[in-house]
């Protein structure tokens, strides 16, 4: 149950995601391959994030944090895809900066992910999982890729076209699913991305 500060925050999330995914989708358009680089800071924490980019199915992301106590080195980790975008924001709400990656494979369906590092207060960091569609069966169908992602106050937000399922092939149905999740705590221990709401719409 939400109270009534969490519903205006709510209605306020969606008037700026209307305005956001009412411009053109270049986020998700076919772009030729360059390298990432970016610095991102929350005050004065934060994260140097560098990505060639060079392969369109596997890559190495290479992360020095910043502002992180003197024992906290850089690390890197290998993704299955492309660093697009990235941002920095308190996604689980401890005060401290989180890293959210958002990952695209090399494929013309621009199906994406998300990679998030989480700041375990500046000393350490840990990952926030995302889930895999596919292992929805509700979010799942009419799926095909085209996914655009946007972040605000905590709240991930996934938007993507629907498609028909039968076996005359995929065809666009004019409708968009949109998907909000918010960080809670996973199975067995850490964190992880779980959908808060989901509705289907009429694209305009």
């Amino acid at each position: 149950m939400f109270n009534n500060v969490d519903q205006m925050r709510f209605q306020l999330q969606l008037i700026t995601l209307s305005v956001f995914f009412c411009l053109p989708a270049l986020v998700n358009a076919q772009q030729p391959a360059r390298k990432f680089d970016s610095t991102m800071k929350i005050g004065k924490a934060g994260y140097k994030v560098v990505c060639n980019n060079r392969n369109a199915e596997k890559n190495t992301i290479n992360i020095s944090p910043i502002g992180f106590d003197n024992s906290m080195r850089d690390f890197s980790f290998e993704i299955n895809g492309r660093v697009r975008r990235a941002e920095v924001d308190d996604v689980n709400r401890d005060n401290f900066p989180d890293l959210v990656l958002y990952i695209y494979n090399g494929d013309t369906l621009n199906k994406g992910t998300v990679v998030c590092v989480s700041s375990e207060a500046n000393t350490t960091v840990l990952p926030i999982v995302f889930p895999d569609i596919v292992d929805d069966p509700k979010l799942r169908e009419g799926y095909k890729g085209y996914d655009e992602f946007m972040l605000m106050e905590g709240v991930l937000t996934r938007r993507f076209p629907l498609f028909t399922t039968d076996s005359t092939g995929s065809k666009p149905t004019g409708k968009m699913r949109q998907v909000m999740y918010r960080v809670g705590p996973g199975e067995k221990s850490g964190q992880k991305f779980i959908v808060m709401r989901t509705y289907d719409y009429v694209k305009q």
